[in-house]
């Protein structure tokens, strides 16, 4: 298994240098258009108002035009949107497209920004992304009214004709942190600015919102904990917030104190309290969704590694799609270790101090779940 992922590298870094923000406008879709490419002329400086769509996303000169909406936190939580965000970069760089951003700010929004993409006539959308399970209800009921309307959901499941549904195996990928979380904290390691207690038989996890996608990375990191060693226990805490870094680091600052060498967050940005718990104690952390000891460098001294989920992947696949006319509509897509659409990335700055026989354990677990040799439960307490 490579200690470290170039693309990656360079996936995070073109993040932080295409990086535009605008704030939700309940007033009309928030629109950010692509920065070096078709639709962004004239657009740019649009603040959402008026039709509140910016660029040139009806004109002919691009092969698609594509609406995102983003889940829970927005953009700059340095995870999951980004990663999401990243999949549309990386399609306007390489076909050219034209897409808005929307960035709603409750759930009660979900819906109304569907609507408003597959309604839109100027531009017309060719494909509606939306991000996130919890836009699931939302969908549900907006496909069927928008039966010409593609759409694609990340994280869920929506069983119409014109919906494309990408979920992920985040089980599989956490059972691997597991596995690297329970070898490292029956070692004494040093790397950067954390240590492990050998004597200690904690870990951590910190969830955002307690959900079924949420609750698969702790299965599989639980899991992995137990394939790897008999008596290290994992103490869970839900924040109930993507965007609450103070509740990540409460949480996080309960389990170090109480013996936890490392801590593994699936909770957006409320992972960024995390980190902050793991160098105030001089302890150890994970990152999810996007490799974090690039997209947050000022934790890379104790992020020894994240589990990197290609929500990018599923974004730019179905904007090729739709510009294929492949569209996989009525089709669900499960992305896991098979497929790399989850894998254990070390960290960039402390991962390739690991110990080798650590990392090949990693790596024969990996060979062994995609052989089928090891299942790994997607829920806690399953056996």
């Amino acid at each position: 298994m490579p200690r470290s992922n170039g693309f990656i590298h360079d996936m995070a870094s073109d993040i932080e240098r295409r990086r535009f923000l605008k704030a939700a406008s309940a007033a009309g879709l928030v629109g950010l258009a692509g920065c070096s490419g078709g639709p962004s002329e004239g657009g740019s400086g649009d603040d959402g108002s008026g039709d509140g769509s910016s660029g040139d996303g009806g004109s002919d000169d691009v092969p698609a035009t594509v609406g995102i909406v983003y889940s829970d936190g927005g953009l700059g939580d340095n995870s999951f949107n980004d990663a999401a965000q990243q999949g549309l970069i990386q399609a306007e760089e390489e076909f050219g497209i034209a897409y808005d951003e929307s960035q709603p700010e409750g759930t009660g929004e979900f819906g109304d920004f569907q609507q408003r993409y597959a309604s839109s006539t100027d531009p017309d959308y060719d494909l509606v992304s939306c991000i996130g399970f919890n836009q699931t209800d939302a969908l549900a009921e907006n496909a069927p009214q928008f039966p010409d309307q593609d759409f694609m959901l990340v994280d869920s499941v929506v069983d119409e004709d014109n919906v494309a549904s990408y979920v992920f195996r985040e089980h599989e990928g956490s059972f691997l942190m597991g596995v690297l979380a329970a070898r490292l904290t029956e070692t004494d390691f040093s790397a950067g600015a954390g240590s492990t207690d050998p004597d200690s038989t904690n870990l951590g996890f910190v969830g955002g919102v307690d959900s079924p996608v949420i609750r698969r990375f702790q299965a599989g990191f639980e899991a992995g904990v137990d394939y790897a060693a008999d008596d290290v226990d994992v103490t869970t805490s839900y924040v109930g917030s993507y965007a609450d870094p103070s509740g990540g680091q409460e949480a996080a600052l309960s389990m170090y104190q109480s013996g936890a060498d490392i801590v593994y967050h699936a909770s957006g940005a409320t992972g960024v309290g995390v980190f902050q718990a793991a160098q105030e104690e001089g302890r150890f952390a994970f990152g999810v969704d996007l490799d974090q000891s690039i997209t947050e460098p000022e934790f890379s001294d104790v992020i020894v590694a994240s589990m990197v989920k290609r929500v990018d992947t599923a974004v730019y696949e179905s904007v090729s799609n739709v510009i294929d006319g492949e569209h996989r509509g009525g089709e669900s897509i499960a992305l896991g270790l098979e497929s790399n659409g989850v894998e254990c990335v070390y960290g960039d700055e402390i991962g390739g101090q690991v110990p080798d026989e650590i990392v090949t354990a990693v790596s024969d677990a990996r060979d062994a779940i995609i052989a089928g040799d090891i299942d790994v439960p997607t829920e806690t307490g399953d056996t």
